[in-house]
Order: structure tokens, then C-alpha cells, then sequence
């Protein structure tokens, strides 16, 4: 179960926040604050929305142990990362926010998709929230933008999990695949189905059948009457992109004082040379990698996953 809490990020856009835990279970049907986006009656995208709550707000029953705030990658969103979040709840108020543009998040046509812009909303969510200082997860997007928070506002962040995410430039050659990479989309899918065989079997950027990978983009998927679309607007994502693709992030990287956990794939994007060096300029950076898995770590190999932060997250709550 989640629910949700709203925040207002940079330039009043409204953020969706989920509070995972493990309360008694009821029915998705009546509690309005049920997450949505994980009940099966409603499936992907689709489903009642709880009220906003506002101010700091503490979990029920949370762990003594430190807040944690989850920041999924481009195209993701909150539930994604539900598995990592109920485990941690057991010891953290866990929460996991929807970007802007992202999920159930407001989705501005004319808004601003700048870093600068993704690091305000991050910080604002974890003031209104009450969750600093918290330990930072993120993954690829979600992770640069918690390393830029880390720098501009170290009293926020206690720890840093950065899950496959480079810190060289990409170049304009990757922003080019990308916006053609889009185009191949065969949207509207008929059916989850489809989406999930498309994404885990036929588009050409796999290269192997990897079903976990159809699930992830499954999650992003929304019924319209034409058939399943995306929850998001392309366009805003590749505008999102090319606000990073361009520079390199070392700098800002080298600014992070706080514990730095650096987690990759080994068949994921980040390789392991340019990982290690990104522990080598961390001042406090550790490294960890996961066998068998991709870019989508965490849903490659989930148990993995969790054994690969364990030891990190217990450091924290230690110190």
C-alpha cells in the first residue's frame, strides 16, 4: 500500500509523493489512499487518487532509522520503485515521488524541464515532507538529480544511492537515438500484452528477451480509448534529456560530502572503469555492482538489489 501526499514543487507544479509501508490491508475500492498505480483492479495508470495532505507528516509505525526518498529514472515513476520501499519500511519512512512530468505528477506543456527545475522539486518535497536529512535513492535521471542536491544542499542528505547512473557527457548522438528511438514506438499498444512483448522482445534496442523489462515500461502505460499509451509526454521527456546529455557532472559529483554508494549493472549503461572513477572523486564513495542485471537494476535483480544496499543503508543508521 501507498499513499499519497502532495507537494508543490518549483514554480507551484504539484508533485505526487508516496508513503510506503505495510499497514492492515483494506479494500482499494473504499481507502482513497490505496496506490493506484500497483492494484490490480485498476491496473497501470488508471484508478481512484487520494486527497492531498499537507505539511510533515510521519509514517505510522515507521522505522526509527533515517527517511528515505526514492527518485525513479526518465519515463519512470514512484511505483517502480514499491519492492524497494516496503522492505525499507520496515526501518525508514520510506517515500518515492513522482517527477514532474512524470506519473501522477503535473505534466505543465509550457513548463520548465531544466535541471535546475528537478533539483527545486526535490528539495522542496523533502521540506514539506520532513524527511531531511534523508538518504537519497535514485535511479539514472533520478540519481543525477540526487547527486546535484547532495552538493547545493548537504544538510538535506545524509546518504546517497546512485543506481546506473554516468557522469560523463553523452554526447548528441545519444539525444538523436533517442528522439528516433521514440518514433518507433508502435503506439497505441492493443493491450498490456503487447506492450509487455514489445519492450521485453522486439524493440531493437534489446538485445536479449528480458521480461523485467517489459514490466517496467508496462507500469508506464495508461487505457485510452484508442488503446495504451504512455503516461507520459515524449517530447517532455527528450526536453528532460537534453538538459544533461550534453555536460558532464563530475564537478558536482566532487562536491557530495555525504556517504555515496555508487550501484551498477554489469550489463547495464554504466560501466565499471567510469563507475569506479566516480568512487575515486566521491569523497565518501563505496562501490557495488550486480550480476545478471541491466540497466533496471532493481528490477532485473531484486533480491541482488537489496543485498547491494544493505550494508550501506545499515552504515547510516549506525553512524
Amino acid at each position: 500500500m501507498a499513499r499519497r501526499i502532495d507537494v508543490t514543487g518549483a514554480g507551484g507544479v504539484r508533485l505526487a509523493a508516496w508513503e510506503f509501508g505495510d499497514p492492515p490491508k483494506t479494500d482499494p475500492r473504499t481507502d482513497p489512499g490505496t496506490d493506484p498505480e500497483t492494484d490490480p483492479e485498476t491496473g497501470p495508470g488508471t484508478g481512484p487518487l487520494s486527497g492531498p495532505q499537507s505539511g510533515p507528516h510521519t509514517a505510522p509505525g515507521a522505522g526509527d532509522g533515517p527517511g528515505v526518498l526514492l527518485l525513479h529514472g526518465l519515463m519512470g515513476r514512484a511505483s517502480h520503485w514499491a519492492p524497494t520501499a516496503r522492505w525499507l519500511s520496515g526501518g525508514h519512512r520510506a517515500v518515492a515521488l513522482d517527477q514532474r512530468g512524470h506519473g501522477r505528477s503535473d505534466k505543465p506543456p509550457r513548463g520548465s524541464y531544466t535541471r535546475e527545475a528537478y533539483v527545486e522539486d526535490v528539495e522542496a518535497a523533502l521540506e514539506q515532507l520532513g524527511l531531511g536529512p534523508a538518504v537519497l535513492i535514485g535511479h539514472a535521471m533520478g540519481a543525477l538529480t540526487a547527486w546535484q542536491l547532495a552538493a547545493k544542499r548537504p544538510d538535506l542528505v545524509r546518504g546517497l544511492i546512485i543506481c546506473d547512473m554516468r557522469a560523463s557527457a553523452l554526447g548528441a548522438a545519444s539525444q538523436h537515438t533517442w528522439t528516433e528511438w521514440f518514433r518507433a514506438w508502435p503506439v497505441p499498444f492493443a493491450t498490456l500484452a503487447d506492450v509487455r512483448k514489445w519492450f521485453g522482445e522486439d524493440d531493437p534496442w534489446v538485445e536479449r528477451p528480458n521480461p523485467s523489462r517489459g514490466e517496467w515500461y508496462a507500469e508506464v502505460m495508461a487505457e485510452s480509448p484508442d488503446g495504451w499509451r504512455p503516461v507520459f509526454e515524449p517530447d517532455q521527456m527528450l526536453r528532460s534529456r537534453e538538459t544533461w546529455v550534453y555536460d558532464a557532472h563530475w564537478e558536482e559529483l566532487a562536491q557530495v560530502r555525504c556517504p555515496t554508494l555508487v550501484v551498477r549493472g554489469l550489463d547495464g549503461e554504466l560501466g565499471r572503469a567510469e563507475a569506479q572513477e566516480m568512487v575515486r572523486v566521491l569523497p565518501r564513495g563505496q562501490y557495488a555492482e550486480v550480476a545478471d542485471a541491466g540497466h533496471l537494476v532493481h528490477y532485473d535483480q531484486p533480491e541482488a538489489w537489496r543485498a547491494a544496499i544493505e550494508p550501506f543503508l545499515d552504515s547510516l543508521r549506525d553512524a
